[in-house]
């Protein structure tokens, strides 16, 4: 691929602050709402995946050490916090909020089993809720809590998930199959699809 460095626009040399801000500032200009019906809306979308490519791999290298700048990565799990701050699967948060599975499945399947953090499990476990597979969900919520034990968005995530399965557990459906995420659980539903959008909207600042 290109140079990622090249593509966020900045130096080999530059700190993970100074990387992240590139990331963000591009994240915003080529937002999927700046393109709403515009015929411009795909290549934008291919810009963003470009630019998302890049900071993934700048990541990468930095991690394992091939690159410069403070150690620890700029997507490291531990930089995450609730609120939305991580970018490293941004594209994948604005699929979900607008109900685009398919295409958020694709992103995160195709990232390497050595990159799948408790991000990486949350939206897994987003993506499983809004088909309705409770279950499944479940299981990527609790894996992405026990790796981020801290992170508030995980265990809203979880408990609302919990909570609806005990509900559903007297009579309805546990959401082993897909489309039993309808009207009775359209509350928690409702909850975790703000949450995820308040995340996106804090990351857009």
């Amino acid at each position: 691929m290109t140079n990622p460095y090249e593509v966020l626009g900045v130096s080999p040399d530059a700190s993970d602050e100074e990387i992240k801000k590139a990331y963000r500032d591009l994240a915003k200009k080529y937002h999927p709402d700046n393109y709403a019906d515009s015929p411009l809306a795909d290549l934008a979308e291919q810009k963003m995946k470009e630019v998302n490519e890049a900071y993934d791999e700048i990541n990468r290298m930095r991690q394992k050490g091939k690159g410069t700048g403070s150690t620890g990565g700029t997507g490291s799990a531990g930089s995450y916090s609730a609120g939305g701050t991580n970018t490293q699967f941004y594209s994948v948060r604005i699929y979900i909020q607008r109900n685009m599975i398919q295409e958020a499945e694709k992103v995160l399947d195709s990232t390497p089993e050595g990159n799948r953090t408790a991000e990486w499990h949350y939206l897994k476990g987003m993506c499983a809720f809004r088909k309705g597979w409770s279950d499944q969900a479940t299981q990527y919520f609790t894996t992405a809590v026990n790796m981020d034990p801290n992170n508030q968005e995980y265990r809203a995530a979880l408990n609302n998930v919990t909570n609806q399965r005990s509900y559903n557990y007297g009579g309805y459906s546990t959401g082993t199959t897909t489309g039993t995420g309808g009207g009775d659980c359209s509350c928690c539903d409702v909850c975790t699809a703000l949450m995820c959008a308040d995340c996106l909207c804090s990351c857009c600042r």
